[in-house]
């Protein structure tokens, strides 16, 4: 079953974490149990926030991503880019449908 996690966070400095995000991306892209997708959303409504949608195929290569120090690394220099701590929620995707 897929699996997504998200984290909810918040930056006045959103091309630092962006160019972050890019260099995570080419370093974790591809490789086993690595994310299969992430989507960067941002709150219209509320200035500096912002929503990471990260896909893995499973709760279980999710958890071995986490565990890895690659991760944890990239997860301190995000949350040294917030200006509040980032808030994870994780979920089973339960269903995806294309509309249109």
């Amino acid at each position: 079953m897929k699996f997504t996690q998200i984290i909810d966070f918040e930056t006045d400095r959103i091309d630092d974490m962006r160019a972050l995000s890019e260099d995570m991306e080419k370093r974790f892209g591809g490789r086993e149990n690595g994310p299969t997708r992430r989507m960067i959303l941002k709150d219209r409504n509320q200035p500096g926030r912002y929503l990471a949608v990260i896909e893995f195929n499973s709760y279980e290569e999710a958890m071995q991503n986490s565990a890895d120090p690659e991760t944890t690394k990239f997860a301190e220099q995000m949350a040294g880019l917030c200006t509040r701590p980032p808030v994870f929620t994780d979920c089973d995707v339960i269903e995806v449908s294309d509309i249109g």
